[in-house]
């Protein structure tokens, strides 16, 4: 085509393209971020490689905070993504302290923190991440918290996925 009979739409037609591939990328963005992406294959595989090392068995701190595990199910393996729902209980009149919440994976105990918190907010009740993404296999986290009077309350958090 020539200059002298290009379409006159021709500048229109390419900004309406760009908008549409800027709509397509933002669309794929948003599908990504709707699932959190907790450990990568890599992580959860060296985890899963490694025997878990010696660790002294300590007793629980008495009044420590509770943490527990309304979803998943851990009776039965899981699909990815999957909802995990966690319950702070305190004991009176102590408060939890959401900025305390630690989150450590696998055999290395890998803080995945930042990743969780990153698509859902703590709060003194709780947490919950509607979309957690993990590869297939067994899985162990570490959940921590602390409460306003220093105490940190723990709990491992096991569970397969399919």
């Amino acid at each position: 085509m020539t200059a002298e009979n290009a379409s006159p739409y021709a500048p229109r037609l390419t900004t309406l393209r760009a908008l549409l591939w800027v709509s397509l990328a933002i669309v794929v963005c948003a599908n990504v971020q709707a699932q959190t992406l907790l450990v990568t294959e890599q992580e959860a595989s060296a985890s899963r490689d490694e025997p878990e090392p010696f660790r002294a068995k300590s007793l629980p701190v008495p009044d420590a905070p509770k943490i527990n595990v309304v979803t998943p199910s851990l009776v039965s393996a899981v699909a990815s993504p999957t909802r995990i729902q966690v319950q702070f209980q305190p004991t009176a009149p102590a408060q939890v302290r959401p900025e305390t919440f630690k989150v450590l994976y696998g055999t290395f105990r890998i803080d995945i923190t930042d990743r969780i918190t990153a698509a859902s907010k703590v709060t003194a009740d709780g947490i919950d991440v509607a979309q957690a993404s993990l590869p297939k296999g067994s899985h162990k986290l570490y959940l921590e918290i602390q409460d306003s009077a220093g105490r940190k309350g723990e709990r491992p958090l096991q569970f397969v996925v399919e």
